[in-house]
């Protein structure tokens, strides 16, 4: 074995030792449980498999996915919140359970997560797609918004919920547009079902994850008008992104990360911080990610995610309340 990969395991499987546990017990003695709040199939719960490899063999314990779904990620998203805080449960969120479901569901959802979730660190990041079907009348942004603008009420778009982050995307086309007529058609059950909806052409165009969406792209059942990352992405070379296509400030994404229930104790949520920075950095996971258009990222610090929910939740929130996208 190289030296450098030993070196790697050898870190990643030292057990931790926290003071104050019953029998100096070493940490994790026992499988792991990793909340994904959306169904299998989807890209949540793709990361966490990608993960949970390499994971297993970094912390020596098996991690057990268990998918809890509803209520676009807040079931899961609860149940991991009220989990005892002792390094057995985390719990994989995203940008819309951890920064636009505070808004959205404003009235009703029982979790804040500043308050209810330690953050560890980012795992991903997949650039979202404008994507039409072939044979709606415009093939770019510009085109989209000038036959909008010249058919109003006309354009019906697909979204994975009224408070995704793909809705809030189409919102901010919409504002930047001068407030464009398109109807809106929401899908529940994930980026799935409004894909499908896309393909079949019972809507004319949608913002969805470029991972649910790329096979489609690539088969020619679906066009793809612009990428939302601030370049063009290597994934799809040759469609421009939306600041390219005339949107400036349009920038965004669906990231991911690992956070543990507060309460946490800080020697386990720094050992998962660390475990995760040196298996986001191994290749075959990188490569895995790349298959399906994800960027393998870390934080620097648990803080630095932190930070950017923060952000994050300021930004989507803002968009929600001007647009009144909320869900109840």
């Amino acid at each position: 074995m190289p030296k450098a990969m030993a070196t790697r395991r050898a870190l990643l499987a030292a057990p931790l030792a926290l003071p104050g546990l019953a029998r100096a017990q070493a940490y994790p003695d026992r499988p792991v449980r990793l909340i994904v709040p959306f169904a299998p199939g989807g890209a949540s719960d793709l990361a966490a498999r990608i993960l949970q490899l390499h994971l297993q063999e970094g912390l020596g314990q098996p991690i057990v996915i268990e998918n809890r779904t509803g209520a676009a990620g807040n079931v899961g998203m609860e149940a991991a919140a009220r989990a005892a805080p002792d390094g057995y449960t985390l719990f994989l969120g995203n940008v819309g359970t951890l920064a636009v479901n505070p808004s959205v569901f404003a009235r009703t959802l029982k979790v804040r997560p500043a308050e209810d979730f330690a953050a560890i660190s980012l795992v991903s990041d997949t650039p979202d797609a404008l994507v039409a079907h072939p044979a709606a009348p415009f093939d770019s942004v510009a085109g989209l918004v000038a036959y909008a603008r010249a058919n109003p009420g006309r354009v019906n778009y697909g979204s994975p919920g009224a408070g995704s982050l793909n809705r809030l995307e189409m919102e901010l086309l919409r504002e930047g547009g001068g407030g464009l007529d398109m109807v809106h058609v929401p899908y529940p059950g994930g980026a799935g079902p409004a894909v499908t909806a896309a393909v079949a052409g019972d809507v004319h165009c949608l913002f969805v994850t470029l991972s649910s969406a790329l096979g489609q792209v690539q088969a020619g059942r679906l066009k793809a008008l612009a990428v939302t990352t601030a370049a063009r992405t290597a994934s799809l070379p040759a469609v421009p992104s939306m600041v390219e296509s005339g949107y400036g400030d349009f920038v965004a994404s669906s990231w991911q990360g690992m956070l543990a229930p507060t309460g946490t104790p800080a020697p386990i949520l720094a050992r998962w911080h660390g475990v995760l920075r040196e298996v986001l950095r191994v290749p075959d996971l990188r490569r895995r990610f790349a298959q399906s258009a994800t960027e393998a990222v870390s934080s620097d610090s648990p803080g630095d995610f932190a930070a950017l929910i923060a952000r994050e939740q300021a930004r989507w929130g803002a968009l929600v309340r001007r647009a009144g996208a909320t869900a109840e």
